[in-house]
C-alpha cells in the first residue's frame, strides 16, 4: 500500500481552479446535508459509465513546509506529474504518468499492477478494500461501496463539488475534495493526507463515456521484469 500511496500521491488537482469556489462567500452559503450530499454525488457519478482524459498532479507540504521525512521524497514535492487517465465503471482504472517520469498503474478491479519501467520492476497488489480506498479509484469504484466508505459532505448545495471523509481511520488520506464541470465529468480533486501533504490533480481533455478498448485494463509485465507481490 505504501508504494500505491506515494505513487498516485494519491490524486488532486491544481488549488487555483478550486479556490475561487472554496471563498469565505462558499462557505457562508447553503451547505447541504449529508444525506442530500450523498444523493447529488451518486447522481454525478452514476451517469459515468468511461471516462478519460490528461492530468497534471502536484505535491505540496501544509503550509509551504519542507517536506516530511515520511511520504514523498522531497525531489517528488512540488514537482508536476503529467499523464493519461482512463476508468470503466465498476473497477477498470489506467492511469499512466509520462513525465517526468514513467510509471503505469493499471487495475481490472481485482488486481493493482505499478509498472515502473526505469526500474524494469512491477508491483502486483490485490485490489483489497484498503486499495479500494485510493482515491484515484473513486471514480471507476461501484457507488454504493463508495457511499459505504466515505462520509459526504457539500459545501454549497448549489456548486458540484464535495469533500469526503474516509469512515476508517486507519486510511491513506484525511480528506478528498472532487469538483465536477459544466459537462458533469470532473475537473479537480484535492488530497490531504496524514503526513502534512496536499496532492492538488487537475484534468483535462476530459471525455464522458467514450469507448474504451478492454486490452487497456490488461497488464502483462515486460520480459526481464522484476515482479513484487505485496
Amino acid at each position: 500500500m505504501n508504494m500505491l500511496r506515494k505513487t498516485m500521491g494519491v490524486v488532486a488537482i491544481s488549488a487555483a481552479v478550486l479556490a475561487p469556489a472554496m471563498s469565505t462567500t462558499v462557505f457562508a452559503a447553503a451547505a447541504a446535508s449529508e444525506q442530500q450530499a450523498t444523493s447529488n454525488l451518486v447522481k454525478q457519478l452514476s451517469g459515468i459509465r468511461s471516462l478519460s482524459a490528461s492530468f497534471e498532479q502536484t505535491t505540496k507540504a501544509t503550509g509551504g513546509k519542507a517536506a516530511p521525512k515520511k511520504g514523498l521524497t522531497a525531489q517528488h514535492m512540488n514537482q508536476t506529474f503529467k499523464g493519461t487517465m482512463k476508468v470503466e465503471r465498476p473497477g477498470k482504472f489506467f492511469w499512466e504518468t509520462t513525465s517526468p517520469a514513467k510509471q503505469t498503474i493499471v487495475t481490472t478491479g481485482k488486481t493493482v499492477w505499478i509498472y515502473d519501467p526505469d526500474l524494469q520492476q512491477a508491483v502486483r497488489q490485490s485490489l483489497d478494500d484498503q486499495v479500494a480506498n485510493t482515491p484515484a479509484l473513486l471514480l471507476s469504484g461501484n457507488t454504493s461501496q463508495i457511499m459505504k466508505s466515505y462520509r459526504v459532505t457539500q459545501p454549497n448545495s448549489a456548486k458540484t463539488y464535495y469533500t469526503l471523509f474516509p469512515k476508517d481511520s486507519e486510511g491513506a488520506f484525511q480528506s478528498l475534495t472532487i469538483s465536477f464541470g459544466t459537462n458533469k465529468a470532473p475537473n479537480l480533486m484535492i488530497l490531504e493526507d496524514s503526513l502534512g501533504q496536499t496532492t492538488y490533480v487537475r484534468f483535462a481533455n476530459v471525455k464522458v463515456n467514450p469507448a474504451i478498448p478492454a486490452a487497456t485494463f490488461n497488464f502483462a509485465p515486460p520480459k526481464g521484469t522484476d515482479i513484487i507481490d505485496q
